[in-house]
């Protein structure tokens, strides 16, 4: 048969396609804007009808068409779900359920980089379901907003259903899925989740000027979602040559590359393009993606992985964190007692950033948080150490920017505290 006749022969409703999932089984999910939302509700209404039950849901990053089918409250205890990065999802139903909060989720501490290798070498995968961008004349789907783990995983697993969404958009990279490799297919038409943006804070302009000043032409930028990067892209419009090879496509660096910052020229892996894994803004970013040859979408083992990464000359990687102690290691993921979010990739990239001929690796975060009741500067972290301090580069806050390579202990110590909010300083003091 050709591509069009295996499409045909492929293509049923989303009730029907579930059913060729079973009991006490392991399945990949698609992550963030690719989750596909006619798939997860047809599975969560099995759930319901007891038709499933002992159902391992492997992920990152879950969104809203999750939290409304499969990661709702009352199906978790058939539904078990293997977050590698926490989102507000589990959150809520943690905090919703506060006798039962941490058992609710299995937490598995995976570097975004490793994932790929998890779900194919690790874990046996009964299916992979997400949601693919249309398919072209010759046969090929792609991951559209999100390569990441699934290009791995849809290859793993026994089953692969997709859900074609013709508002996903066609991005080019490498890893395209062929209609032959597809179980079945369901078509679903439905709006991308969007992200809102937010204006930036004082202190979030603060500490984008001082990042922006330690930014020059030629850089190869790493940036992360949030008001921070966005504040940073903005100010770096009227650069030239700059580079792009991120884990997340923002429409912060969307913008920095209609600006003509931006020509990829001197990146020395996949030069003229920028290269990232997943995607995530509103609806013109997602059109601004389809079909559009300045970007080029690869899978997270190789986007994030520090040998890749250190390929390019001066990477600039710009992280955030939550809390950072006095010696500048790094808690990004867990607060108040309990898990937050997950390493994601900033090791990766702090890493990379560091092996790269001129990098910098930048971890920037606000000195209080609370309203300003609470330092995010400790003299111990209150969780996991997600970037040891052997790793770490510069800090960042709003009263400043310390190079803490080289510096012994008590010279760490010292810069820190000259980053703390003024009225946390010298308590800090007292603990040296």
């Amino acid at each position: 048969m050709d591509a069009q006749e295996l499409y045909a022969s492929k293509r049923m409703f989303a009730d029907d396609a579930v059913r060729m999932l079973h009991s006490d089984s392991n399945i990949a999910m698609g992550m963030a804007v690719a989750e596909p939302p006619a798939l997860l509700k047809a599975l969560a209404r099995r759930v319901e009808a007891e038709e499933l039950e002992r159902l391992r849901l492997w992920y990152f990053h879950s969104m809203n068409h999750a939290a409304t089918s499969v990661l709702r409250r009352e199906l978790l205890d058939r539904v078990r779900p293997h977050s590698m990065f926490l989102s507000g999802v589990e959150r809520t139903l943690m905090r919703a359920d506060p006798a039962n909060g941490d058992s609710l989720v299995e937490f598995v501490p995976t570097a975004f980089s490793d994932s790929p290798r998890l779900l194919r070498d690790e874990i046996d995968l009964d299916a992979c379901i997400l949601m693919v961008s249309p398919m072209g004349k010759h046969g090929y789907f792609t991951f559209g907003t999100a390569n990441d783990y699934t290009a791995v995983a849809a290859r793993a697993a026994k089953r692969l259903i997709v859900e074609v969404n013709p508002l996903m958009p066609r991005v080019f990279g490498e890893a395209p899925l062929h209609v032959s490799e597809v179980d079945a297919i369901v078509e679903h038409r439905s709006d991308l989740i969007a992200i809102d943006a937010h204006s930036p804070s004082a202190e979030d302009e603060a500490i984008a000027g001082i990042v922006a000043g330690m930014i020059d032409d030629g850089a190869c930028l790493q940036m992360g979602i949030g008001n921070l990067p966005a504040a940073v892209c903005a100010r770096l419009e009227k650069h030239r040559n700059l580079g792009i090879h991120t884990e997340l496509m923002t429409p912060a660096l969307a913008g920095l590359m209609r600006s003509g910052a931006v020509s990829n020229l001197r990146k020395q892996t996949y030069p003229g393009r920028s290269t990232f894994t997943f995607a995530m803004g509103d609806a013109p970013f997602y059109e601004w993606l389809d079909d559009n040859q300045a970007v080029y979408s690869l899978p997270v083992d190789l986007v994030n992985d520090p040998r890749h990464i250190a390929k390019n000359d001066n990477v600039v990687s710009v992280n955030a964190t939550l809390q950072v102690d006095l010696s500048g290691a790094c808690n990004s993921e867990h607060m108040m007692g309990h898990q937050y979010s997950g390493s994601g990739g900033q090791l990766d990239f702090v890493r990379g950033a560091n092996a790269s001929k001129g990098g910098i690796s930048v971890i920037a975060c606000h000195s209080t948080a609370k309203g300003g009741s609470v330092s995010r500067i400790v003299p111990h972290l209150e969780g996991p150490v997600t970037t040891p301090r052997n790793d770490v580069h510069w800090i960042v806050t709003e009263y400043g920017a310390a190079n803490l390579r080289g510096k012994s202990l008590r010279q760490r110590a010292e810069l820190m505290i000259g980053l703390a909010h003024p009225r946390f300083r010298d308590g800090l003091a007292k603990a040296l």
